[in-house]
């Protein structure tokens, strides 16, 4: 089935009033369709004169308060490594460090993974502290195909078309939603089995079960993997303790700690014509 951004919003309005939900709720539910983004073409162009840095847009979790309806898009960008910006040699700093930033809501969330722990992990910055409010330069993928058979998953697969994976949870108690998204980098496929396994990240991945403020405090780096449409397990980046040869151990950050959620998964293929 192809889905294109009008097909995609009539489809939740209508779907809203087949539920008997309100004409207010089934405007929300067409605010909230999702057109996969074509994350090739996606990037957050920043402003600052003294650095108009462009990042690679590499995931996006989109944030929905079931108790009005609003919705926020969080873009997760691609990491790079600390550096001396503009220097005229010795580009990278020698005590250097991963460096990711996530935007949404008009704040900047930065992670930046040291050697060992450190005080400034994570940390929510306003845009005026760093690059200013970033332009979205987004595109969506022109032509989207939902893939929701083994058959046409290994097709898309093998045929090395782009696919793009959507996953969305929830938590009734706060009444938040989230649908994460991103391009799956790792697919597995076995044809004895007739299964496929994503594996994929990093993505912003949301806390749901209480409401930050702001809103973008609730995300954290972490892997997604699913078989089927009706769980996913992650495993999130966060402290974590080595043993070392001797005795004792060193503190770093670490994907580790799996854990598995009921979601609603579905993966499309990003066809250009």
């Amino acid at each position: 089935m192809t889905i294109t951004r009008r097909e995609a919003i009539q489809a939740a309005a209508l779907s809203a009033c087949a539920l008997g939900i309100s004409t207010t709720a089934a405007a929300a539910a067409e605010k909230q369709a999702m057109p996969p983004l074509d994350y090739g073409l996606s990037f957050l162009c920043c402003t600052a004169k003294f650095n108009s840095v462009r990042f690679w847009v590499e995931s996006r979790t989109r944030i929905i308060d079931d108790n009005n309806g609003s919705l926020v898009d969080f873009h997760q960008c691609a990491s790079c490594k600390s550096e001396n910006t503009f220097g005229k040699k010795d580009l990278f700093y020698a005590d250097n460090y991963d460096f990711l930033p996530i935007w949404g809501g008009g704040k900047w969330l930065i992670f930046r993974r040291t050697l060992g722990l450190n005080k400034s992990y994570r940390k929510v910055s306003g845009p005026e502290e760093v690059w200013g409010v970033p332009e979205l330069n987004l595109r969506e993928a022109p032509k989207a195909v939902v893939i929701d058979t083994w058959e046409a998953i290994r097709d898309a697969t093998a045929a090395a078309i782009p696919i793009v994976s959507q996953t969305e949870i929830a938590n009734p108690e706060t009444r938040l939603r989230a649908i994460i998204e991103c391009p799956v980098k790792t697919i597995n496929i076995s044809h004895e089995k007739k299964m496929f396994q994503v594996d994929t990240g990093p993505i912003g991945f949301p806390d749901l079960s209480r409401r930050t403020d702001p809103l973008i405090d609730c995300l954290r780096l972490a892997f997604v993997a699913f078989n089927a449409p009706g769980f996913a397990d992650f495993i999130a980046e966060q402290e974590a303790q080595v043993p070392c040869d001797g005795g004792g151990a060193a503190e770093v950050y670490h994907y580790t700690k799996p854990f598995s959620l009921p979601t609603k998964n579905r993966l499309l293929a990003l066809r250009k014509t």
